[in-house]
């Protein structure tokens, strides 16, 4: 099943965290094929605390051969493995960030995962790295593609590609 990760990190040193996460990633039991990346995204932090310094962002894809609840699991190791604590506010600083955005053509709601992510589709700073490598992907629930749904949001919200390999 082909699934999709956004890493984000906007402390320390953000390009050497998200390098790692995606290695991690690639190392993760279950993991097979190529791990797809976008270009790494600049963004303003978004619903932050003051004074909280810019993210990069970018989206993974990899096919994956276990179950979701499996994979967040390996995600919040590396998480963890990153410095974040296991109990945090949602939208603060962080060394390392890593969200299941979607696991195949799943909708999944327990206590602990949402599939598709519930916020994705409202966020510049996962759509347009998404969009990079998915344009003509259709989320479970919706009816627009990837690149679609990035156009229907609002102006606003600087999101700038950088340069950089990773």
């Amino acid at each position: 099943m082909r699934a999709g990760v956004a890493i984000g990190s906007n402390l320390g040193d953000r390009l050497a965290a998200m390098q790692n996460a995606r290695a991690a990633v690639g190392l993760i039991e279950g993991v097979s094929g190529p791990v797809v990346s976008s270009s790494i995204y600049e963004t303003e932090p978004i619903d932050c605390e003051m004074n909280a310094g810019k993210f990069f962002n970018a989206v993974i894809e990899f096919e994956y051969n276990a179950d979701a609840e499996t994979l967040l699991r390996d995600l919040r190791a590396i998480e963890d493995a990153h410095g974040r604590p296991e109990k945090h506010a949602r939208n603060r600083s962080r060394a390392l960030d890593l969200d299941l955005l979607y696991f195949g053509h799943m909708t999944l709601a327990t206590d602990t995962l949402q599939i598709p992510h519930p916020r994705m589709i409202g966020r510049r700073f996962v759509l347009a790295p998404l969009a990079e490598i998915r344009p003509d992907l259709v989320l479970p629930g919706e009816t627009l593609t990837v690149s679609g749904l990035l156009d229907r949001l609002p102006p606003g919200g600087s999101v700038t590609r950088q340069n950089f390999t990773w």
